[in-house]
């Protein structure tokens, strides 16, 4: 019986992947940045409409779609994509499906996520139509998981502004993987991915002629003690078993070579997988960069609290790991948790049980090319993949 169901959900998927193909590849030729989705988000809703069957509302973060389609009593579980590209990047790749907008490429794998999430919208209205399920799907189209606005945020907090969290009793995501082959899929229960937070530390003294520094007080001299003191904190703060990083992005002083100049500004980024390591990571920032005023100088230290850390439920990743296992797959499971990247999903986790899994994309045998990267691109294959595990796992969580 069941082997009868794989074969009947491939036949499925296989008569629709041509179609995901091209979705993904208007999008990748069209792609908007954060925010600025308009044309991506009216091309979602056209395909939508072509169903028939779903309930849509547009607007939440600006051209944020959810679509949502009810059969009966049953739980409502829902399944996100993100919309927007990156920019600026200006993609290398030679295909006829290229971005055709200056410096603006899909290189994190987003265009691939909506056209997955449509092919599973196809595949849930047809279930509709033969009465194939009890329960709600609710597929959230979200914009800006790249970039915030002018208030700080990106799409997600939006989305749970709106009350998408007390509709919900489950959310899915996928993300494409570009260090795994078509075929892998990447999977791991709890933190998986880092909390986000930026800081500013601008170290203030009194600057003068490089030719008499003792009349002044120097705030580069006084740096390079809080840059030592901020690049020890991991070794010899933080709890080998604990998972944390502090990097610095940018360091910026004078301008010319016989002039010390007034101040120092210092701009880096924290990543931790736990509350705790969160506020331990700052608290021991704030500790080092105190050390100024021991110099004679003053300091400001501002940090920007972002994104929180991925947070994986783990009944649904046993829920994505269990679908991968029927007959007719032949997938790879690895349990490796997913990075110290930052992914704007996890404001869903924080609020309801969620789960992404990594899908591997890239192409068999050829270099492995990073995201982010303006040559990069995915092996297409992935698609019916990706579909087809979302959906399983959808229709198994409706079933329960």
């Amino acid at each position: 019986m069941k082997e009868k169901v794989a074969a009947l959900l491939k036949e499925r998927v296989d008569s629709i992947t041509e179609q995901l193909v091209k979705w993904r590849r208007h999008f990748h030729r069209h792609p908007e940045v954060s925010f600025q989705e308009q044309k991506t988000s009216h091309y979602i809703v056209e395909v939508l409409e072509s169903f028939g069957v779903y309930t849509i509302e547009t607007g939440i973060a600006k051209y944020g779609v959810v679509a949502t389609l009810t059969n009966g009593n049953g739980p409502t579980i829902g399944v996100r994509a993100d919309m927007d590209a990156r920019t600026p990047i200006k993609e290398e790749n030679q295909a006829d499906y290229a971005s055709i907008a200056p410096e603006v490429m899909h290189a994190c794998g987003h265009d691939a996520h909506m056209a997955m999430l449509l092919g599973v919208a196809q595949l849930i209205a047809e279930d509709y139509q033969s009465n194939h399920f009890s329960g709600s799907v609710m597929l959230i189209f979200q914009p800006a998981e790249e970039d915030t606005d002018q208030f700080g945020k990106t799409g997600a907090p939006y989305f749970i502004k709106a009350g998408l969290a007390e509709q919900l009793n489950a959310v899915l995501a996928l993300h494409v993987c570009p260090w795994q082959e078509t075929g892998v899929i990447q999977l791991y229960k709890g933190p998986s991915m880092a909390n986000i937070d930026n800081f500013c530390l601008t170290i203030k003294g009194k600057g003068g002629h490089g030719g008499y520094p003792q009349e002044t007080k120097d705030p580069i001299w006084m740096s390079s003690f809080v840059l030592q003191g901020l690049y020890s904190l991991i070794s010899r703060k933080l709890n080998p078993l604990q998972v944390g990083a502090i990097s610095i992005g940018q360091l910026q002083a004078g301008k010319t070579p016989n002039v010390i100049p007034n101040e120092v500004t210092i701009i880096g980024t924290i990543r931790s997988y736990t509350s705790a390591t969160r506020q331990q990571l700052i608290t021991e920032i704030e500790k080092v960069s105190s050390m100024v005023t021991t110099f004679g100088g003053d300091v400001d230290l501002n940090i920007e609290v972002g994104e929180p850390a991925l947070d994986n439920n783990a009944m649904l990743i046993d829920q994505v790991e269990q679908v991968t296992k029927n007959p007719n797959s032949a997938y790879r499971i690895v349990q490796e948790p997913y990075g110290m990247g930052g992914e704007d999903f996890g404001h869903f986790t924080a609020e309801l049980p969620g789960a992404m899994f990594f899908l591997g994309c890239a192409k068999p045998g050829e270099p492995h090319v990073a995201l982010h990267a303006s040559n990069f691109d995915i092996d297409e294959h992935c698609l019916p993949i990706g579909l087809s595990i979302m959906y399983q796992t959808v229709t198994e969580l409706l079933s329960k």
